[in-house]
């Protein structure tokens, strides 16, 4: 009986792989764009729904915690499922969602419709790594890997300019509606380029860790998610106490469980790998940075420069624009020179281009704003993608899935608090009374002024575990499964 040889992937990035790679990055700018798109519309949906802010942002926190719930099931679906028909049916979902979303004619319906539409989406960007991983081979993950940070990074960033121009020139209905066609075709495109994968049959579920996992995550940023928000039951209230010590007590349970059972619904073992585990702290402490902060740049352009909706989204744009530029040169070296050697020069470009903003006053040049924007966005992407290749990299082929579900359940995590905190302490800054007499403006403008500092802090304090990523080359895994599997080929 012969054995077959390892795959032999061609070392450039060839046409086959990058169909497979459209249809991801279609899947991610539906789901992250979701994800800040909202956001412009809250104030629309209070004059239609006559409803107050608090009940309108449940449009955002519902689809937020369905993501968070949905994604820890992915990598045990991808097994069992195959990744193909998964990210199908992930398609549909969202589709079907978006499209419900737009027929809402209550408060209550929207929020549900959100949930649905949170739960396809949830399951695309883990699914999407996993097809993208699989479908490169190891020597050029990385390369593969800044194809698909392109829609993490601009999500926050177009979201708004969306948004704000769906609204502008349709209504409010479009902002999922736009999602229909985009759907149909992601689906379509899937069909006739996604390679197929066997399912694995013997894989079992773990419902008892789904039932402290799940729900878990979803108490702990619920609570997190409220500790700014305005309103009864406000920061420090028993409501966001509450929903974190219970959300945190069911997480520690399933960590318990997890290292006691065969087939967890997330493998804790994966954090044996070393390299998994830096990068994964190392992930975390930026994303809390990175998405915390996203929100503070059109909040100032909106509140203390009193810009439009689509003017703020506007501004931000050199940020995406500076990811662009660095992000395929990151990939690249991503390939072929160790990630330690690269992403601390990229995190301290981004420190750098943030510096600016902690000097922000109610006057400061657009000129300095947005080149501060430009650098950051230059550092942003060179970091989060070699970040998520050096996590996947050195996995089995077996182990992908695992690894690309565990990547995101820290991202959301990573976000969720980065936002929460920063939300939080600009609020104090702008209810506490001043010292002295000052322009309302100034005040304001301090207040971001100091928050931005917070932030500058949280990049800074991400350099000390990127010190620890990889600085040599070691060899790959990925062809080396248990199971003999190669990963899926594209043919």
């Amino acid at each position: 009986m012969t054995s077959t040889a390892p795959p032999e992937y061609p070392d450039q990035i060839d046409g086959a792989v990058l169909k497979v790679a459209g249809v991801v990055v279609l899947g991610a700018i539906m789901s992250i764009l979701d994800i800040t798109v909202v956001s412009v519309a809250l104030p629309t949906f209070q004059t239609v729904f006559d409803a107050t802010y608090a009940t309108v942002a449940w449009t955002m926190t519902a689809y937020t915690l369905a993501l968070a719930t949905v994604i820890p099931m992915t990598g045990w679906a991808a097994d069992r499922f195959g990744t193909k028909r998964l990210y199908i049916a992930a398609l549909v979902l969202f589709t079907a969602g978006s499209v419900l979303c737009a027929a809402a004619t209550s408060i209550e319906m929207l929020v549900a419709f959100r949930v649905l539409q949170g739960l396809g989406g949830g399951m695309l960007m883990p699914l999407g790594m996993t097809i993208m991983t699989r479908a490169a081979g190891p020597q050029r993950i990385g390369r593969l890997m800044a194809v698909l940070g392109i829609p993490m990074m601009l999500g926050p960033i177009m979201g708004p300019i969306l948004g704000g121009y769906l609204i502008d020139i349709a209504s409010w209905h479009w902002i999922f509606l736009i999602n229909l066609p985009i759907g149909i075709v992601a689906m379509v495109y899937a069909l006739r380029v996604l390679p197929a994968d066997e399912p694995s049959e013997s894989e079992s579920f773990d419902f008892v860790g789904m039932l402290m996992l799940s729900p878990g995550l979803a108490a702990f940023l619920f609570g997190v998610s409220s500790i700014a928000e305005g309103g009864e039951g406000a920061s420090f209230g028993p409501r966001v106490w509450v929903s974190i010590v219970i959300g945190a007590l069911l997480i520690v349970a399933f960590v318990n469980h997890a290292l006691r059972t065969s087939k967890p619904l997330i493998d804790l073992r994966l954090f044996r790998n070393r390299n998994f585990t830096v990068a994964s702290i190392s992930m975390f402490v930026f994303v809390i940075a990175f998405m915390g902060a996203g929100l503070l740049f059109p909040s100032y352009f909106l509140q203390v420069r009193g810009e439009t909706t689509l003017m703020a989204g506007l501004l931000i744009a050199p940020q995406g624009i500076g990811a662009m530029l660095t992000m395929p040169i990151a990939g690249v070296l991503a390939d072929k020179v160790p990630v330690g050697r690269t992403v601390p020069f990229a995190l301290g470009l981004m420190a750098f281009g943030f510096f600016g903003f902690t000097q922000v006053e109610a006057d400061t040049s657009y000129w300095v704003l947005c080149g501060s924007l430009f650098v950051m966005g230059l550092g942003m992407g060179g970091t989060m993608m070699p970040i998520m290749t050096s996590a996947l990299r050195t996995l089995t082929n077996h182990e992908v899935a695992r690894g690309s579900t565990m990547i995101n359940i820290v991202q959301q995590i990573g976000g969720s608090i980065g936002t929460a905190v920063l939300a939080m302490v600009l609020t104090n800054q702008l209810t506490s009374a001043p010292e002295r007499p000052v322009d309302p403006l100034e005040f304001m403008a301090d207040g971001f002024a100091t928050t931005f500092t917070v932030a500058l802090g949280l990049v800074l304090l991400a350099l000390v575990p990127v010190m620890f990523l990889p600085r040599r080359r070691e060899p790959s895994n990925l062809l080396a499964d248990s199971g003999d599997t190669p990963p899926v080929m594209v043919h």
